[in-house]
């Protein structure tokens, strides 16, 4: 891994010294270093669009070249913002976009959703006509790609890319950071909706933690997986495919099993309940207040009250959060054939409460048992 210190000093020298993004296990390094380091100078955002806007005002408002930073699955979402706000033929805005490169090769083989990212991340570069430098683990060189990325900014009013393939940007050893927050963890929450849903009960578990302890609570528990959709890539759209499932099958209780930073990335798909009638989809946000997958840094997701938001949005709710197992089940009871969409803000703490590893499994067996499962 590059030396941190190292390098937002010689971002500093070039004047770099505003950063916006989305978190990235690939960038743990960068990220957690930001976080320790530039206060309100380091601003977490929603989604990777949401870092450029912002990004974009920084540089009107300072003149200053800002650094975006995201996962390469992140950048679909800033393609309408670099081609229609940032390019030279509108606002013209420079600013460095730092991309973490995962399916890179085969650095994924397990992870079929990165392996078409990985194949694209520079091509979608190159089709936005941003030129970009491939970073490699070597201080001296990082700091030269630095200097000519910058002055290419500066001369042009244009993004240039810097991306990071694994190792460059990451210390391969990412902490379990367990806090006392609230009583329940992930897992302990996820099984105790297990416990109290009907048996048949489609799951549509959000990316990252919530994808695999849902998978290994099927093995400990002896149930079918075929009843469970593991949205391990698609950030924010777990809740969305699960609507499309309740719409299309009303005699089926769906819980989608989402994340703080998953629904706020893509806040407006709760807004939906508002005109679809679905009484079986019951929304859950596992709400930990971090990016727990990528690092551990913190979302929004604890200074939101989630709960006035859905019933907004035209959901059922108790009315608060929920901390508790016994204010869970008081809430999936009640919410489960309450006649309308629910939603439960729940509050859980950091870390996992045991060692999970990765998921491996075959996705086209397992999507095709969820469909046949659906289609009986």
């Amino acid at each position: 891994m590059l030396n941190q210190e190292m390098v937002f000093e010689t971002l500093a020298d070039h004047g770099v010294t505003w950063f916006a993004g989305v978190p990235d296990s690939y960038l743990n390094g960068f990220c957690n270093y930001a976080l320790a380091h530039c206060g309100d100078r380091n601003v977490i955002t929603a989604n990777e669009g949401n870092a450029i806007a912002l990004a974009a005002g920084h540089y009107f408002a300072s003149r200053e070249i800002p650094l975006v930073y995201m996962q390469n699955s992140g950048e679909g979402n800033t393609i309408n913002p670099l081609a229609s706000l940032v390019d030279k033929n509108v606002y013209a805005v420079p600013m460095l976009l730092l991309i973490g490169w995962r399916g890179q090769g085969n650095t994924e083989p397990n992870h079929p959703q990165h392996k078409l990212q990985g194949e694209i991340t520079t091509g979608l570069l190159e089709l936005m006509h941003i030129p970009y430098s491939v970073l490699t683990d070597s201080d001296e060189e990082f700091e030269e790609v630095i200097e000519n990325a910058v002055k290419y900014c500066a001369k042009y009013r244009q993004p240039y890319g810097l991306v990071a393939p694994k190792g460059v940007m990451a210390d391969p050893d990412k902490p379990n950071n367990v806090d006392d927050t609230y009583p329940m963890s992930r897992e302990e929450t996820i099984e105790i909706i297990l416990d109290h849903m009907p048996a048949n009960t489609i799951y549509s578990a959000t990316t990252g933690r919530a994808t695999r302890e849902l998978f290994f609570l099927r093995e400990k528990r002896n149930e079918t997986k075929a009843h469970d959709f593991l949205n391990v890539g698609s950030m924010g759209h777990a809740s969305s495919v699960a609507m499309g499932i309740a719409l299309e099958k009303p005699d089926r209780s769906v819980v989608v099993l989402d994340g703080d930073s998953a629904a706020i990335m893509h806040m407006g798909a709760l807004t939906m309940v508002s005109k679809m009638n679905v009484p079986n989809f019951l929304h859950v946000v596992l709400n930990n207040g971090a990016h727990e997958s990528v690092g551990g840094q913190p979302s929004a997701g604890h200074l939101l009250n989630f709960t006035a938001i859905a019933e907004a949005c035209g959901y059922r709710t108790v009315g608060h959060p929920v901390t508790t197992e016994e204010e869970l089940i008081e809430a999936l009871n009640e919410l489960k054939n309450c006649g309308h969409a629910g939603f439960i803000d729940c509050r859980i703490h950091k870390g996992l409460s045991r060692k999970l590893p990765p998921i491996v499994f075959d996705h086209r067996a397992a999507i095709d048992a969820l469909i046949d499962d659906l289609n009986k």
